[in-house]
């Protein structure tokens, strides 16, 4: 690749652009490809994604939980596109037909062996950035969940096994593993 190729910035059309079955984000203009995720990552979304959305329910709570593939505008600009594990978005007028355009409340990200790099430190400064509110990065290779509560400038690590409060929402909590 030539160092012109390199430097060239992508928009969210060339995300739509992708042969169908491909999946990539987009960060500063910058596209990274996206593996097909593992049997283990799909179960931990399932059981994640599945006790978020009792919790609303049964809270009869107004915020909505969408799991990946869903798109995700989080600078509301033509040069950011994520899709997160789970976005969880308590502001209905963030959302359309597209996605969540801003940052969603709660995001969850599940670490695979080729995305560490850009859940521990890419996704963390956008999503900070952005104003997310919480932020979870959960990794079963290390049977840990680090914790960010952005508002409140926290970071915290939970073992599997061991429950993890949902800054967001209040008396909800969820043990992974």
């Amino acid at each position: 690749m030539n160092a012109a190729r390199e430097l060239e910035s992508y928009t969210v059309e060339d995300i739509y652009a992708l042969p169908d079955g491909m999946r990539a984000e987009l960060v500063d203009g910058q596209i990274y490809y996206m593996a097909p995720p593992s049997t283990k990552h799909q179960r931990l979304l399932n059981f994640i994604n599945t006790e978020i959305n009792m919790y609303i329910r049964k809270n009869h709570g107004k915020c909505e939980v969408f799991p990946a593939p869903f798109a995700v505008f989080l600078n509301k600009d033509n040069s950011n596109y994520v899709e997160p594990d789970i976005s969880v978005i308590c502001d209905a007028s963030k959302l359309d037909e597209k996605g969540c355009y801003g940052a969603p409340d709660w995001i969850v990200e599940i670490v695979s062996p080729g995305n560490k790099t850009m859940d521990y430190f890419t996704k963390l400064f956008q999503y900070r950035a952005a104003e997310v509110r919480e932020y979870w990065i959960v990794d079963s290779a290390k049977q840990m969940t680090a914790v960010y509560r952005f508002e409140q400038g926290i970071m915290e690590e939970y073992s599997f096994g061991e429950d993890i409060p949902v800054g967001i929402f209040d008396g909800f909590s969820i043990k992974i593993g």
